[in-house]
């Protein structure tokens, strides 16, 4: 199983340099879990730089696959590895649910760059 970051993403809607890393991942929407933080930041973010009919479309793509909703198990593991870490609160959703699902979490988010279970790749 695989999740990718919002920045993977962001990278990959926007044809962006590291792109091509994250497509691998994205597209194979079998093994691709979502968690629905990550959906909220895309969108927000998207909505922010273009419209929101183009973050509506980038959704959309991203509801192709599992959606993992944010449940207190998540939550409580989260906050350990926000504490742990010193990561944001979305980042440590993002990474709380890939381990949750036994999933690699994709990502050129420098926060992560040492984490075990993360593919990480410099912006």
């Amino acid at each position: 199983m695989n999740v990718v970051d919002s920045s993977g993403w962001l990278e990959y809607f926007a044809d962006a340099p590291n792109a091509d890393f994250f497509a691998a991942a994205i597209e194979d929407t079998e093994q691709l879990i979502v968690p629905a933080i990550t959906l909220y930041e895309v969108f927000k973010r998207i909505c922010q730089q273009k419209d929101e009919n183009e973050a509506l479309q980038a959704v959309m793509v991203m509801m192709q696959s599992q959606i993992i909703d944010l449940i207190p198990s998540i939550a409580f593991d989260a906050t350990k590895l926000s504490l742990e870490f010193k990561l944001p609160m979305a980042d440590s959703v993002i990474l709380a649910t890939a381990q949750a699902h036994n999933a690699l979490l994709w990502t050129q988010d420098g926060h992560f760059e040492h984490i075990k279970g993360v593919r990480f790749v410099a912006k």
